[in-house]
């Protein structure tokens, strides 16, 4: 598959007249949740030549997003440098996660490791927190309708991202194992946590033998603490927009000459 996506990127740049600096796995291979038969979710950063950004008109209404469906299995998306950097500036979870993503398939230049220089300076502890409380409170509502493998895994990985945040004030590992040893003790609720996973890896879809309820519990648990902790965590203001400008000059110039 790895040379199915690396010719997939490759067509891109010649399709779309760009130049890909970065691209990794994000959802379930990223987390170390796949299953045989899991998408590939591939993601990826691109930048465009240097005349496309200089116009006497601005730049307005222009897509900065590509999207590619190769066949059922791969699925790849790609944000534009400009639109990377001004979600970067607001510390957006999705691509902090690509960012540390252990699964890199593709990278060239110097752009990330620039990004990956400013990031604890742009790191925003509480935005990150919130998003995973809204996502993990978003999936509890549905739990009435559907009570899946994937739903509970997708309530326990965001509430876990949240308190390493608040932990560590550290953006938090991608892979959901390491999530979960360091943050909860062996107990019969890490057992739970853990079948859960491995159900879900290897397709069985049966949960009787999974303490459900333990594993609800702690969800409700920790989304009430966390959400009254997020109030004492410091609401962080970064007005350094002209670093984030200089990188985009510097890529242009390393990139397009």
């Amino acid at each position: 598959m790895k040379d199915t996506i690396l010719r997939t990127l490759k067509q891109l740049e010649k399709d779309y007249e760009i130049k890909i600096l970065f691209a990794c796995e994000a959802g379930s291979r990223a987390w170390g949740l796949a299953s045989s038969d899991s998408d590939y979710d591939v993601r990826f950063i691109y930048v465009h030549p240097t005349s496309y950004y200089l116009s006497i008109d601005p730049v307005i209404n222009k897509r900065d997003v590509i999207e590619k469906t190769v066949n059922k299995q791969l699925d790849i998306t790609g944000w534009e440098l400009t639109k990377a950097l001004r979600l970067f500036r607001k510390s957006n979870p999705s691509l902090l996660e690509w960012l540390h993503s252990d699964i890199i398939y593709y990278q060239a230049f110097s752009a990330i490791d620039y990004v990956n220089e400013l990031q604890p300076i742009y790191f925003n502890a509480k935005a990150c927190i919130l998003h995973y409380l809204n996502m993990t409170k978003t999936n509890m509502k549905k739990i009435d309708q559907q009570k899946n493998i994937k739903l509970y895994l997708n309530m326990v990985r965001p509430v876990l991202a949240a308190r390493w945040i608040n932990n560590y004030e550290q953006f938090p590992p991608v892979k959901f194992h390491t999530l979960v040893h360091t943050l909860i003790p062996n107990s019969s609720l890490r057992d739970a946590i853990h079948l859960l996973a491995h159900n879900k890896i290897t397709k069985n879809k049966v949960i009787d033998h999974i303490d459900m309820d333990r594993i609800l519990t702690y969800i409700n648990l920790e989304w009430q603490q966390l959400h009254k902790e997020v109030t004492s965590v410091e609401k962080k203001s970064v007005n350094r927009t002209e670093d984030l400008n200089q990188l985009f000059r510097n890529v242009l110039k390393e990139v397009w000459g």
